[in-house]
């Protein structure tokens, strides 16, 4: 029960967390572009995009870590 919190854990926590602030940016993004405001509109889709490549490549990365450390 020691490693209870181990690295793979967080790793998916910290990929769940961006994937909802993905989902989040993307609301907001057609929230701003039913109001026409280009600026905010422009922003929320910058962050949504960060957002889900971020939470995409933090599991993969790791993985290939993982596979890496596995074949040495």
């Amino acid at each position: 029960m020691r490693n209870f919190m181990g690295t793979g854990n967080w790793v998916g926590i910290f990929s769940m967390v961006f994937i909802i602030l993905c989902f989040y940016f993307t609301l907001t993004f057609f929230q701003y572009l039913k109001q026409g405001d280009a600026r905010l509109t422009r922003q929320s889709k910058f962050g949504a995009v960060i957002c889900l490549g971020v939470g995409l490549l933090i599991p993969a990365l790791y993985n290939l870590y993982i596979f890496n450390e596995m074949i040495k």
